[in-house]
């Protein structure tokens, strides 16, 4: 065999391998999935999504749905996107174990609790949106609408709302995971991280004030957690600097 042929050879099954793992990982989804559908089901879990913003509305009031068919799309929507956060730890480790023959025994040290880490941290960062930002975002807004207006939001665009506040805060509570990345893989030294702590500040409230709504306590709600997690991020790098370097690296 020519080693232009190994490496075609190589290359088809790594992509081989890489259609297993997307494969395991889709059926874990769809088991999650299946199983929200069954219970709770598509209607309560929306109706557990959308308890914030009917806590914030006057008494009686409800959401509408616009769209023909948005009754039964959007709890399913809501369905799916909740499956995939709690499918998120199996998806992850698919991702790790497509990566780990490549890796080295020093290497792989650092890599399943990155996995756990960053599973933790966005599902922690979607739980501190719900139950935290979501109440005091959706009172702020009903507070300024004036008498003569009902405010009755429309099922799908505060799906879109949700989601889009979910996936941010979701990805913002991972800087603890991109710091040790970049530490660890040396691409920026950490007394550098530190010597740009104060651009970091800035650019979490930047980042705040564009993905939240225009209100004091969601933009503070997301800068200061982006800003301690940093923090975070900046003592436990050295941690896994240490315990993933090479034998020789001790030398």
């Amino acid at each position: 065999m020519t080693e232009q042929a190994a490496g075609e050879d190589t290359f088809i099954s790594h992509l081989v391998e890489l259609r297993d793992r997307l494969v395991k990982a889709s059926i874990g989804i769809a088991i999650v999935c299946a199983a929200l559908m069954a219970w709770p089901g598509p209607s309560q879990i929306y109706d557990l999504i959308a308890a914030p913003m009917i806590a914030s509305l006057p008494p009686g009031s409800t959401m509408i749905a616009t769209g023909v068919i948005s009754p039964f799309l959007v709890p399913m929507k809501v369905t799916l996107l909740l499956s995939f956060i709690l499918a998120l730890p199996w998806v992850f480790y698919q991702a790790w174990a497509f990566i780990a023959p490549g890796l080295y025994a020093h290497e792989k040290r650092l890599v399943m609790p990155l996995v756990i880490s960053s599973s933790l941290l966005f599902i922690g960062g979607v739980a501190f949106c719900y139950f935290f930002v979501f109440g005091r975002v959706f009172h702020f807004i009903s507070a300024f609408a004036p008498t003569s207006i009902a405010v009755t939001p429309d099922i799908e665009n505060y799906l879109d709302f949700v989601m889009s506040m979910c996936l941010a805060f979701g990805a913002s509570f991972e800087v603890p995971v991109v710091v040790v990345i970049l530490v660890r893989m040396g691409i920026v030294p950490i007394e550098k991280l530190r010597e740009v702590r104060s651009y970091v500040i800035v650019g979490a409230f930047v980042i705040s004030a564009i993905v939240t709504p225009p209100d004091v306590v969601s933009q503070l709600a997301l800068a200061i957690p982006m800003w301690l997690l940093f923090e975070l991020g900046l003592l436990a790098a050295p941690i896994f600097v240490r315990a993933t370097q090479a034998p020789q690296e001790h030398a």
